[in-house]
């Protein structure tokens, strides 16, 4: 059996392999880390580089106990405005844990 890469484009995370996230299913996606009680957050970087090694920029801090979906999609939203040529990522901080509980592009 042979493994093929796939060498087409930059894979960034585990939704990288899926086709691109459609507006509703970020929303949906967004709607679960809230549910689950982890804390959004919005990150950016440039693109062509290697952001598994590279840094991400924190856009704000993270949106501690935010529970709007609205508001959560306009931060990244607002990322993409200024940052018209980074990739924006979604991630949710899972207090528990101590860890991200979800994280994925939402800007390629």
């Amino acid at each position: 059996m042979t493994v093929q890469a796939y060498k087409a484009t930059r894979k960034y995370e585990t939704f990288s392999y899926l086709p691109q996230l459609t507006p509703d299913q970020v929303r949906r996606q967004i709607a679960y880390a809230i549910s689950q009680g982890w804390n959004p957050s919005v990150e950016h970087t440039e693109r062509g580089v290697n952001s598994i090694s590279n840094f991400w920029y924190m856009w704000k801090l993270p949106l501690f106990g935010e529970q709007s979906i609205d508001a959560v999609l306009a931060e990244i939203e607002a990322c993409h405005r200024e940052f018209p040529d980074h990739m924006v990522r979604f991630i949710a901080y899972d207090n528990y844990t101590q860890s991200q509980g979800l994280a994925f592009v939402v800007y390629r």
